[in-house]
């Protein structure tokens, strides 16, 4: 099986560890990915207004690259995968940013939201089969305690997204005990951890992070897993609370026999 890949901006600088284990993990697996060529940043954030049709160029591009391959798209960063989603959501539904994009770009064939946009989880899930997975593990992680934090931009918005129940999703601790850990149900794990504010407003994010960490770590949590760098960052450096969070391509590539020593 191969797939476009769109690996972003921060997966090739601070979160290299989220990309390199997705990428030996997936090659255990059997599953190819082909980085698109001469990607640009999707932007990190969705552009909410109407109007706003450069922002979405980049994704339009990579997505444009993917259906002219017949492939699905795979992402891997929330953030990235947030945004491109949305947009291709944009181009599939809305004639007036579908029009003012292909008149901008011009393209030979226009895009109209043909190609389909898929995570790395979802992947796994719906792909290669969780149990599928379970039988490729070479090192099951018995014995560990593994908080799955989703955050808000794999779930929001749900009409679009259509990753998980956004109230009670599964997929990443159906994921966890894949790999042969258990997971921890928290409180917090759908929640904000502050994302983008903790560069104007430092204490609300610290607030919300510290309440996110307080939730796992009283569940006796080992660990948090995330797919976010952003929401990795904040975990990390806001939260008074210490507890190691992880992404979970690197728990997976070390269940799979691949992570490098």
């Amino acid at each position: 099986m191969k797939y476009s890949y769109y690996p972003g901006c921060t997966l090739k600088t601070k979160a290299k560890e989220l990309n390199n284990y997705a990428i030996a993990s997936a090659r255990a697996l059997g599953i190819e990915l082909e980085e698109i060529e001469n990607w640009q940043c999707c932007g990190g954030v969705y552009p909410i207004a109407k109007d706003e049709i450069a922002t979405k160029l980049p994704s339009v591009r990579a997505l444009a690259q993917a259906k002219d391959k017949g492939q699905d798209l795979l992402t891997l960063c929330s953030a990235c995968h947030n945004v491109i989603k949305r947009v291709n959501e944009d181009m599939r539904t809305d004639e007036d940013i579908r029009t003012k994009v292909n008149n901008y770009m011009a393209p030979d064939t226009t895009y109209n939201g043909d190609a389909n946009v898929i995570h790395y989880l979802e992947m796994l899930r719906d792909v290669v089969g969780f149990d599928a997975l379970k039988e490729k593990v070479v090192n099951p992680l018995k014995g560990k305690k593994i908080a799955a934090y989703y955050g808000c931009l794999l779930l929001r918005p749900d009409k679009v997204m259509h990753f998980d129940d956004p109230e009670n999703p599964q997929i990443m601790e159906d994921f966890i005990r894949a790999i042969g850990a258990e997971p921890v149900i928290f409180e917090q794990r759908n929640e904000c951890c502050g994302g983008y504010m903790t560069l104007n407003d430092k204490e609300l994010a610290q607030k919300r992070s510290q309440c996110v960490v307080e939730s796992a770590a009283r569940k006796e949590a080992d660990c948090m897993i995330t797919a976010c760098p952003l929401c990795r960052y904040n975990l990390e450096v806001n939260a008074k609370t210490k507890l190691p969070v992880i992404y979970f391509t690197e728990l997976l590539a070390e269940a799979l026999g691949v992570k490098e020593a």
